[in-house]
């Protein structure tokens, strides 16, 4: 082989390094980031008339040795010292790669899949609500974790159960929408 071949042999070689290094945990949706959340995804509650539809939530490339997932909806503009949590599913099975619209419901997700209380104090999907006149910033996050089951209790807080998430994240991947200003 001549000095031009070993050299494009290198740079091929390289060329394929990094492309395989360069695959990262992916979260994508029908949602594109920064985009403002569609009326009807808000709620029914507090004034919003939506039908708290949640969006398609779709990943791909995660890490080695992840057992399970988990799934969060974050308002990080709520008007209280820390957020608001509208929505927590963790123990999703590693075999699962994403959610279609309207999927993140206790009838739809897979067996074993727990949901986790939100700030209103139970389970369930809470679409985004934000107060008249002003825009907020809500964040889906997808977790990919190193165990199968987070020892939680039924009962724990959205709080508690996203520190068990931390301790046990091997890698997330995230999406900022919007939503309002309400009128």
């Amino acid at each position: 082989m001549d000095i031009k071949q070993c050299g494009i042999t290198l740079l091929a070689a390289s060329a394929l390094c990094t492309a395989s290094a360069s695959h990262a945990f992916e979260l994508h949706s029908n949602l594109e980031a920064g985009q403002a959340v569609p009326a009807d995804y808000y709620q029914s509650n507090f004034g919003c008339t939506g039908q708290s539809t949640s969006p398609q939530l779709v990943w791909k490339e995660p890490p080695a040795g992840t057992k399970s997932f988990a799934i969060t909806f974050f308002d990080k503009s709520a008007p209280t010292q820390s957020g608001f949590w509208h929505y927590l599913a963790y123990d999703i099975p590693a075999n699962v790669t994403g959610f279609e619209i309207g999927d993140l419901t206790q009838a739809k997700l897979p067996p074993g899949t727990r949901e986790g209380n939100t700030d209103l104090g139970k389970p369930g999907y809470f679409g985004p609500c934000p107060p008249v006149g002003r825009k907020h910033h809500y964040v889906y996050t997808v977790f990919a974790l190193k165990t199968d089951k987070l020892d939680v209790p039924s009962d724990a807080t959205a709080a508690l159960v996203s520190f068990y998430i931390w301790l046990n994240t091997l890698d997330q991947a995230s999406l900022e929408v919007t939503a309002g200003p309400r009128k």
